[in-house]
């Protein structure tokens, strides 16, 4: 299955004749349009302690959820990543954070919905303002800090944060 299939018609002209033009893309035999999908941008902070613990969250929905998590998201048209990384942080945890530094990104497939969306997602290193307010919000269902010699990587539930957190480890 061609992850593009549930595209069934055309976005410019609305035939069915919209078909397989490559391995991210469709053309339409009817008008010629030619749909790229490209990947989605998304966002991972990642906070760590004067202690060495990790700020962690349990996923409250699917893809993935119950499952370990860093805060993060996609980000929406119009922001940057590092735009995007602060308001889904401030969306998920109720803090206020800046961008210490661009740590690395990964690609990630998330499923939802039944459709596999392609992501990149962008991890950055962000420092806290005010820690002492951090509550679970949004699609965080709990947040809580988790010392970095304490974490399993296999406990978190998307692949690229699993991933992220194994060269977190690893590096701080």
């Amino acid at each position: 299955m061609h992850y593009l299939d549930h595209f069934t018609h055309c976005p410019h002209c609305g035939s069915e004749d919209f078909r397989i033009n490559d391995e991210r893309s469709k053309r339409c035999a009817a008008c010629g349009f030619v749909y790229y999908h490209n990947a989605s941008a998304s966002t991972v902070a990642v906070v760590i302690d004067d202690r060495r613990n990790l700020l962690v969250c349990r996923r409250a929905l699917e893809p993935a959820k119950g499952t370990l998590d860093l805060p993060g998201g996609f980000v929406d048209p119009g922001e940057t990543l590092e735009e995007g990384c602060l308001r889904e942080l401030r969306e998920e945890t109720g803090c206020e954070g800046t961008i210490a530094r661009y740590l690395f990104s990964d690609t990630n497939i998330y499923e939802y919905s039944g459709f596999k969306i392609h992501t990149t997602d962008a991890f950055f290193l962000i420092k806290l303002s005010n820690a002492s307010k951090i509550q679970a919000m949004d699609d965080a269902e709990s947040l809580f800090w988790m010392p970095l010699s304490e974490i399993h990587p296999e406990d978190f539930g998307l692949l690229s944060i699993r991933r992220g957190v194994e060269r977190i480890i690893s590096e701080f």
